[in-house]
């Protein structure tokens, strides 16, 4: 997908972070952009700055969770814009570092839902139709190096989620190209440092019925700061990436057609390999970190 203008953009998990930062590049690139989310007033309040300067942008409240959601918000792409050219299933959340054995059924239904069945809803809700258009498009799914390359295990609930976003997304990519259509796929992996995004804080949008069934441990849910005020006092530096130069970096792996979207992306190879050898060892190649402090 080379050409970016006049095309329609559709961003789930736009009202912030990473969604925001790529629904304002695409923007800068001509595109027509819809952001959708759940988190009502910042998906207001987004879409009114982003679309201060003038640019076409179309905030729409969704719940990746319900498929009704999903199809109702590509009836509202298709009713307003005709056309979707570029879909990037990018809403996430995620739940306190825990063992396995202490984290809940919801949530694992919670962060399930929105990380893995959400993407599959939007799968559903548009590649339909973008492939009866008989144009090109692309299909940009959010994972995350937890997972989708190596997993934390403090973190089994997201990082199994997002191991699953890029096997979904892997066979998705060759279904597509095998098929000869006009739509490609790919793995978008937030990268090049720690991002400061809403996903530190995602329980504010946790819904009632979805509550924890017990409380966490106090001091397992922690801010991005209170993390790197951590860091800091343990003397240790942590790089911290832009998400506005991420989202650009994003913009051209689209145009390149990459399936793997990813600063740095040379560097998992070694760090794959060893997951393997280990593996073809009989051994687990996931740690354990070391506790802070």
């Amino acid at each position: 997908m080379k050409d970016f203008q006049d095309r329609v953009a559709v961003v789930t998990g736009g009202a912030s972070g990473i969604g925001r930062a790529l629904a304002k590049a695409f923007l800068g690139e001509g595109m027509k952009v819809v952001i959708a989310d759940v988190e009502e007033p910042a998906l207001e309040a987004t879409a009114k700055e982003l679309g201060a300067d003038g640019g076409p942008v179309l905030g729409v409240v969704t719940d990746v969770t319900r498929p009704e959601s999903l199809q109702a918000l590509a009836d509202r792409v298709y009713a307003e814009y005709g056309a979707c050219h570029l879909l990037c299933n990018n809403a996430g959340v995620s739940v306190a570092n825990l063992n396995v054995w202490e984290t809940t059924p919801n949530d694992w239904t919670w962060v399930h839902g929105v990380n893995v069945h959400g993407v599959v809803h939007g799968i559903q809700a548009f590649v339909p139709r973008m492939l009866a258009s008989g144009e090109e498009g692309f299909v940009m799914n959010t994972s995350s190096g937890d997972g989708g390359i190596g997993p934390l295990a403090e973190q089994s609930v997201y990082a199994s989620s997002k191991a699953a976003i890029s096997i979904l997304t892997e066979c998705l990519g060759a279904q597509l190209k095998a098929q000869g259509t006009k739509l490609r796929a790919a793995i978008f992996y937030p990268s090049g440092g720690l991002l400061n995004t809403g996903i530190w804080t995602t329980r504010r949008n946790r819904p009632a019925d979805l509550a924890r069934e017990q409380p966490v441990p106090e001091g397992t849910e922690i801010t991005f700061e209170q993390f790197m005020g951590g860091m800091k006092k343990a003397g240790i530096e942590l790089p911290v990436q832009d998400l506005d130069e991420l989202a650009h970096f994003a913009v051209q792996g689209i145009r390149n057609e990459d399936f793997v979207i990813m600063i740095g992306r040379e560097t998992m190879e070694e760090q794959l390999v060893e997951r393997a050898r280990k593996l073809a060892r009989g051994e687990c190649p996931t740690d354990v970190l070391p506790p802070m402090g």
